[in-house]
Parts: C-alpha cells; structure tokens; sequence
C-alpha cells in the first residue's frame, strides 16, 4: 500500500473514530453531573459504548496498515482477535486498548459506572489511540 492510500485510509477512519468519539462526549454531557458523578447511568452507558466503537474504528484502521490479516468471513472480531495482534505489533498500545476495556467496554458501558474522573481517564486513554493513525 503507497502512502498517498494509506493517507486515505487514515483520513477515512480518523474521521470515523473522531464523530464517534464527538457524540459519545455530546451523549455524556447529557448524563449531568453532580460532585464528582454522572447522574444518569443511561447516557454514560451509551456514551462509553460510542467511544469505545470508536477506538475500535482506530485500531481497524491501525490493522490494515500493518497488513494484519482479518478475521475470516462470517467471524466476528473479538476481544482475543485486538488483543493477539496489538501483542505482536506493540505492547504500549495493547496496554492502552486493555485500559479502554476496562474502564469503557466493561465499567462503563456494562456495569453503568458513574464516576466521573473514572470514564474522563477511559476517554482520554481513547483519545491516545486515535491519534496514532491520525493523517499527515
């Protein structure tokens, strides 16, 4: 793949991964906040779940770029699938991806976790990973 394509595919996930992350970060200001706690549990859910389909948008983008195969037809990506390849290409960022399971797939989206320093950290750590296909 030329640099002028992968460029390309950079711009087009960035992108991507950027408006998801926007209305996850639109979608939390609805939650309110009081002291150091959203009010409710609904919107951070759907909030944490948007940014995390956008990192997941990012590391795709990440993937291809360095020619990791992808799942085959009819198979689903999976927490093993991200975790396996970032084991091989680099760990800093599979350190970064197990923090925003964590905090934003797991704590956030399924458990309804409502503090706020807490989901603020899992959306920055967000942020670390989208920027590592940012475009030229």
């Amino acid at each position: 793949m030329g640099l002028d394509e992968q460029n390309q595919l950079k711009i087009k996930y960035y992108s991507e991964a950027i408006r998801y992350m926007d209305n996850a970060k639109a979608t939390l200001k609805s939650a309110g906040k009081e002291d150091d706690y959203y009010n409710d549990d609904k919107y951070v859910k759907t909030a944490c779940g948007t940014a995390y389909n956008g990192v997941l948008k990012a590391l795709d983008c990440y993937l291809i770029l360095k020619e990791v195969l992808p799942v085959k037809k009819g198979h689903r990506k999976d927490k093993q699938y991200y975790e396996k390849a970032l084991t091989e290409l680099d760990k800093k960022l599979l350190n970064y991806f197990k923090t925003i399971y964590e905090i934003l797939h797991l704590a956030g989206y399924y458990e309804g976790e409502k503090n706020v320093s807490i989901i603020q950290e899992g959306f920055k750590v967000a942020y670390t990973i989208i920027e590592k296909i940012k475009p030229n």
